[in-house]
């Protein structure tokens, strides 16, 4: 491999799906933006007083594990949620803050019923497509191809013919996994 070729695909450079990548947060991009995990915190401490860690395992349930998110994510939005007034800190034993939602949270909540009912489905589409597509088994074949491949590759005697029998196994099992 020359010097700088592949160099997108480890850094999350231009055309990476990676983080820094133009398509942010992942190689399928963020589940939820910004705003619309405002919303969803927001209604899930609507529904009870829950606190951050319990709000991450909400989220998980509601995708079928499918995404959880980061506390480095959850508890800035908390701290938002709170200084905006939508959610307020209640008494609690232990250490864990519990939030409840104020009066202009229930508001809110009101007005952005709909965006909270789409993105509460749209989380449970992610887990319903999960639960049908679960990819397992393919990233451990991915993960054998690839350990073979580079077992194979890294050693002395790869030669033109190697390379090219190689190439056109891999294309033969491309042709077949399309055609599936």
């Amino acid at each position: 491999m020359r010097f700088g070729m592949g160099y997108a695909s480890w850094t999350g450079g231009p055309g990476h799906g990676g983080r820094g990548g133009r398509h942010g947060g992942g190689p399928r991009g963020r589940v939820l933006g910004g705003d619309e995990l405002k919303l969803v915190l927001l209604a899930l401490i609507a529904e009870a007083p829950r606190h951050g860690y319990d709000l991450i395992r909400a989220v998980e349930a509601r995708t079928g594990g499918a995404y959880a998110p980061s506390p480095g994510v959850v508890y800035p939005t908390l701290t938002l949620l709170t200084d905006m007034g939508l959610i307020e800190e209640q008494a609690s034993e232990g250490t864990r803050k519990l939030f409840a939602v104020t009066e202009a949270g229930t508001t809110q909540l009101a007005q952005d019923a709909e965006q909270v009912g789409d993105l509460f489905a749209r989380l449970t589409a992610l887990g319903e497509h999960r639960a049908r597509t679960d990819a397992g088994p393919i990233h451990r074949a991915r993960a054998n191809l690839r350990a073979a491949l580079h077992h194979r590759l890294a050693g002395p005697e790869v030669d033109t013919d190697t390379l090219h029998a190689i190439a056109a196994i891999l294309d033969e099992a491309a042709q077949k996994v399309e055609r599936l």
